[in-house]
């Protein structure tokens, strides 16, 4: 919950910015919003857990347990996506050398698909 006096520093902080800083702030938050809603990351949270209990994959922590010693370095994130119809949970990993790579596993077997540096 914001309070009376968090609004009153975020009016202070926007007065101090010129006009073309505002807009672009108000920009950058509104795009920032429309890209990570909060009502997709429910949804998203909400399908991955029926998909769990369905028995449609198997819960993230059980995965990264059956590939973490396949992975080539350590991981930064993890997305649920679903492809062509098949649950895969996509990987960020950082390597040895610093590469981002993006690595794919099936979310039901735990065999690792397709990886990319990106």
């Amino acid at each position: 919950m914001i309070s009376g006096i968090h609004i009153l520093r975020m009016t202070s902080f926007l007065m101090d910015l010129r006009p073309h800083r505002v807009r672009a702030l108000m920009l950058a938050t509104a795009l920032l919003l429309a890209a990570t809603g909060a009502p997709a990351l429910a949804r998203d949270h909400d399908d991955a857990r029926r998909a769990v209990e369905a028995g449609e994959i198997r819960p993230l922590a059980d995965v990264l347990n059956m590939v973490k010693g396949k992975l080539r370095g350590e991981v930064v994130g993890v997305k649920l996506e679903r492809e062509a119809g098949v649950w895969m949970y996509e990987f960020r990993v950082v390597d040895e050398e610093g590469h981002l790579l993006e690595i794919h596993v099936d979310a039901r077997s735990g065999e690792i698909g397709r990886t990319r540096v990106k």
